[in-house]
């Protein structure tokens, strides 16, 4: 069914946007001559991305009137508009953004084009571009842009794209030489704070003279003192993460406080009050090195939250508690994201831990619980054995859903399909008019009985095409497997992605589990490739 005026443009959006008369007349008289175009023309999708709309940005209205002008000069339809307003380029690529991403997705049979006002309006990383590139070339669409010379349907515009590319990454290779530079100049100078975040219990202010410094955020460092003194005690990180938590003191990084993330933060030198910094290829988890000045002694840069015997003493002893535990390698928590709580919703976890008593005993345990134990129990008792709970999961997933095929969605292009078909229209045509009255094929005779032959031969061929098969679309294909047959076959790690993928739950109460299937259950395991996913490094 065609896209119309009201479709793209409904009043009350138009209203919202602000489009004024003049703007309005222009959109409806530029539709017009649009509307007046064959079928056959290109039909065009519209990426509209605005970061913050101020008085210096370029308007949306400005924008898609813009590209409805380009889109008449080139005679193509626009059949869709991507509104991505309030995105950041740099943070979200094209096809992560909330409307053109669904359209490069799952739409990409409905267009042949897609024009945007200006490159920085539709990426911001180098990346991100030749990844577009890499897909336009694979599901054969046209890029083009209003304001830069980016045209993939024109040998100069694919030269140019080439062109900005190679600019690009020279200037990312000399944006990290200066940052670099910048770091090794911080590294020389006392008091000041040159660059980087500073480690959770201190802060940046702005001295007298203009300059910026560290100094120790006093709410903070309370905190860290108090997990010092729980640690120093006795106290394992765990039960400090489980009283910051309850106490409401928020962790650097939001989200919730965790005994990783504050081991982090305990074991940083910068908690001395010294530079340090992160040599390349430095492995993330490891604390990083103290700046030494050229006389050879630390660069001291702010006042110290703990002196360095207390800082030495709180290193001896969460080395001996790593040093007393048997670690367990590869242990996860199977289908993480599917076993969920029935009081709460939050996941369960495998809190499976291995260690050594003084004996020398080593012990081993294993309990399913909520994550809300981090943030305050909801009630749900942990799980002794999680290996029943893994199996009946496993069990009632199969008798559900078991004995379902595996279908892949694939692109299916319609151009030789499309080419056959104006083929035979045009040969058809031409056999109908020369079998007319007074037609070269209209003889009575052994010529008109092989044209009529010939005719009709086409015309069973034409029949024959698929309507929708003329077009770019969408195929299902069954792989001939059943999912039990392909778990059975991929293992557990391809059943857990499947089942987050699709939606399924296992939900745990207190006397019973249920298993949540979705209604579209069936559309949602479809096995939809990710362009972008397999291209990524």
């Amino acid at each position: 069914m065609p896209v119309t005026f009201s479709d793209l443009w409904p009043t009350d959006l138009l209203d919202e946007a602000g489009w004024s008369a003049s703007e309005r007349r222009e959109l409806t008289d530029l539709l017009e001559r649009m509307s007046a175009l064959p079928a056959t023309a290109p039909r065009v999708l519209l990426s509209i991305r605005l970061s913050i709309l101020t008085e210096e940005t370029t308007s949306p209205v400005r924008q898609e009137l813009d590209l409805v002008r380009m889109a008449v000069e080139r005679e193509s339809r626009v059949v869709g508009i991507a509104r991505d307003l309030g995105v950041s380029a740099t943070k979200v690529p094209p096809w992560k953004r909330p409307q053109l991403g669904d359209w490069i997705s799952n739409r990409a049979p409905e267009f042949d084009e897609i024009l945007f006002w200006k490159l920085d309006r539709f990426v911001r990383r180098i990346s991100d571009l030749h990844l577009m590139i890499e897909w336009c070339k694979e599901y054969q669409k046209i890029l083009a842009a209003k304001n830069d010379p980016i045209d993939l349907s024109t040998e100069f515009g694919q030269f140019m794209v080439t062109i900005i590319a190679g600019m690009a990454r020279i200037e990312a290779a000399n944006t990290g030489i200066r940052i670099e530079s910048l770091w090794k100049f911080s590294r020389t100078v006392e008091r000041r704070w040159l660059i980087g975040k500073p480690v959770y219990g201190y802060k940046t202010e702005t001295a007298e003279e203009g300059t910026k410094i560290l100094v120790i955020d006093p709410e903070k460092a309370r905190v860290l003192r108090w997990v010092y003194s729980m640690v120093v005690r006795g106290s394992s990180l765990y039960r400090a993460c489980k009283m910051l938590t309850r106490a409401g003191l928020l962790p650097p990084n939001k989200g919730q406080w965790s005994s990783g993330n504050l081991k982090v933060i305990l074991i940083n030198p910068a908690l001395m009050g010294y530079r340090v910094y992160r040599p390349e290829g430095h492995k993330q988890g490891k604390p990083p090195l103290i700046a030494y000045s050229s006389e050879g002694t630390p660069i001291q840069i702010a006042e110290g939250i703990f002196s360095k015997e207390e800082f030495d003493r709180i290193q001896g002893i969460l080395e001996a508690r790593a040093n007393k535990e048997v670690k367990q390698q590869n242990r996860r928590t199977p289908f993480l994201g599917s076993i969920k709580c029935g009081r709460c919703g939050k996941n369960w976890y495998d809190t499976a831990k291995s260690w050594e008593r003084a004996s020398g005993e080593k012990v081993n345990t294993s309990r399913l619980r909520c994550s809300s134990y981090l943030t305050g129990p909801c009630g749900m008792k942990a799980l002794n054995q999680p290996e029943q709970i893994y199996a009946l999961l496993k069990e009632t997933v199969l008798d559900e859903i078991g004995d379902y095929e595996v279908i892949h969605r694939k692109y299916a292009r319609g151009d030789d399909n499309l080419a056959r078909k104006l083929q035979l229209e045009e040969q058809i045509s031409h056999y109908m008019k020369a079998l007319e009255p007074g037609g070269s094929y209209r003889d009575g005779g052994f010529i008109e009985a092989k044209a009529n032959e010939t005719l009709a031969s086409l015309g069973r061929e034409l029949a024959g095409i698929d309507p929708e098969s003329v077009e770019d679309r969408w195929t299902y294909e069954s792989q001939g497997v059943t999912y039990r047959q392909h778990w059975e076959a991929k293992g557990i790690g391809q059943m857990e992605e499947d089942l987050i993928r699709s939606g399924i739950t296992f939900v745990i109460y207190e006397d019973h589990a249920d298993l949540n299937v979705p209604h579209d259950i069936k559309e949602r395991l479809v096995v939809r490739g990710d362009f972008f996913q397999s291209k990524r490094i």
